[in-house]
C-alpha cells in the first residue's frame, strides 16, 4: 500500500508531463470490449464507437443519416458525450434524462432513474448513457447521486474509461472519501491507456491534495463546511445536511475548548514559570506590575498580550455550544438584522484563529435553506 502511495505521488508530480506512453501499433479491440495488456484499459477508436452508436440507431428505428454525420463529424468532443447524443437522437426517454441531467437549474435527483436500472436494455446503451448522466451530475456538483450511479458501472463497459475513473475520483473527492478516491485516481493513472492530459492534471491536483487532510483539524472542518454549503446550493437542507451541521458545530466546540484549554496553560506557565512565586509576572518579583494601569510609575507587563484576550470584538473561546448549534440550524429562516445581530454576539467570543472561519460559514449558509430541500 505505501509501494503505491508512492508510485501516485510521483505519477500526480509528473502528470502533466506524461504523454502518450504506452505502445500505440496494437491493433483495434472490439467496440466496448477490452483487451487488458499489463494493467491497461484501451478504448476503441472512433471509427469503431461511431459503427456501434449507427447500428444501435438503425435498432431503435431512428437512424436519420444527415443527423448522424452531423454529429460524428464533431471528432473533437470526447467519445461519451457523441455516444450520449446519439442516445438522445433515438430514445426520447435518454434525451429527458440527460436534458435534466445537464440543466443546472434542474433540481438534482433524488434517486438513480429506473432506466438506468434496466438490465433488460443493452450493455452498450445502459453503461455509456449512465456515464453521460452521471459525468453531467458531477459537472454540477450533485456528488452523491453520480457516484451512486458509476458504482452500477465498470470501466471496460463503457467507452471511455478514462472519464469512467476521473468522475468517480471528483465525486469521491468531493464527498470527502479519502480512500476510494485515491484508488480511482491511481486506476486512471496506471491502468488507463491515452487518458486526456487534463483529466491526468486534475487527478493530480486532487492526489496532492488529500495527502494534507488530517482527522478532525480545522482544515478537516473547512472541508466539512464546504460540503455542507454545496448541498445547500442544492436546495439540499434535510436530515443529512442538518447532521452534517450539528457535526460541524461539535467538532468546532470540540476544537474551541482545546485552544482554550491550550490558552489558560499558556496563561499559568507564564506566571509560575521555575523560580517564580505564583502570581508573579516572569522576570519580576511579588507585588511588580500589580499596579498596572492604576497610575503614573505602575509597572509595565513584561509579555505580550495573547491576542485571543484582548482587541476588538476578542474573547477568551468561552462559546455556548448550545446557542452556537441553534444559530447555525436557523440561520437560512433568520432575517438579515438578526443574523448581523447573531453573527456579532457569536464571533466576539471566538478566538481570532477560528473568527474568519465561523464568518465565512455563515455567510455562505445565508441563502441555503435549512429545512428544505429534499429529504436530504
Amino acid at each position: 500500500m505505501k509501494a503505491r502511495t508512492l508510485r501516485l505521488a510521483a505519477m500526480g508530480i509528473f502528470a502533466v508531463t506524461l504523454a502518450g506512453s504506452y505502445p500505440t501499433g496494437a491493433a483495434e479491440p472490439q467496440p466496448n470490449k477490452f483487451t487488458p495488456t499489463f494493467g491497461v484499459l484501451r478504448p476503441p477508436s472512433l471509427e469503431a464507437v461511431r459503427g456501434q452508436a449507427s447500428e444501435w440507431l438503425k435498432t431503435a428505428g431512428k437512424f436519420d443519416q444527415a443527423a448522424f454525420d452531423a454529429l460524428w463529424k464533431q471528432t473533437d468532443r470526447p467519445l461519451i458525450d457523441l455516444v450520449a447524443d446519439t442516445f438522445a437522437l433515438g430514445n426520447p426517454d435518454a434525451k429527458k434524462l440527460l436534458e435534466e441531467a445537464r440543466d443546472v437549474n434542474a433540481p438534482p435527483p433524488a434517486h438513480v432513474p429506473d432506466l438506468l436500472k434496466d438490465t433488460k436494455l443493452p450493455t452498450f446503451f445502459r453503461s455509456n448513457l449512465a456515464l453521460a448522466y452521471a459525468q453531467a451530475l458531477a459537472n454540477r456538483r450533485v456528488y452523491e447521486e453520480a457516484l451512486e450511479v458509476l458504482k452500477t458501472l465498470k470501466a471496460e463497459q463503457v467507452v471511455d474509461p478514462a472519464a469512467f475513473y476521473f468522475h468517480r475520483a471528483v465525486t469521491e473527492h468531493g464527498t470527502l472519501q479519502k480512500a476510494d478516491a485515491t484508488k480511482s485516481i491511481g486506476r486512471l493513472l496506471d491502468d488507463v491507456a491515452d487518458a486526456p492530459e487534463r483529466y491526468k492534471m486534475v487527478a493530480a491536483l486532487m492526489f496532492l491534495d488529500m495527502q494534507q487532510w488530517k482527522a478532525k483539524d480545522l482544515g478537516d472542518i473547512s472541508r466539512q463546511m464546504n460540503n455542507i454549503e454545496r448541498r445547500l446550493d442544492l436546495a439540499r437542507g434535510g436530515p443529512k445536511t442538518q447532521k452534517l451541521q450539528k457535526d460541524v458545530v461539535a467538532r468546532l466546540d470540540e476544537l474551541i475548548k482545546k485552544l482554550e484549554n491550550q490558552q489558560k496553560g499558556q496563561g499559568q506557565g507564564q506566571g509560575q514559570g521555575e523560580g517564580q512565586q505564583p502570581g508573579c509576572p516572569p522576570g519580576g518579583q511579588p507585588g511588580q506590575g500589580q499596579g498596572q494601569g492604576q497610575g503614573q510609575g505602575a509597572g509595565a507587563p513584561t509579555a505580550p498580550q495573547q491576542d485571543s484576550f484582548g482587541g476588538q470584538n476578542a474573547g477568551p473561546g468561552n462559546v455556548d455550544p448550545k446557542k452556537l448549534r441553534e444559530v447555525v440550524e436557523s440561520w437560512g429562516k433568520l432575517p438579515e438584522k438578526d443574523r448581523a445581530k447573531a453573527m456579532t454576539e457569536m464571533v466576539r467570543s471566538m478566538p481570532p484563529a477560528y473568527r474568519q472561519m465561523i464568518e465565512d460559514y455563515y455567510r455562505k449558509s445565508a441563502g441555503g435553506n435549512n429545512n428544505g430541500g429534499d429529504g436530504r
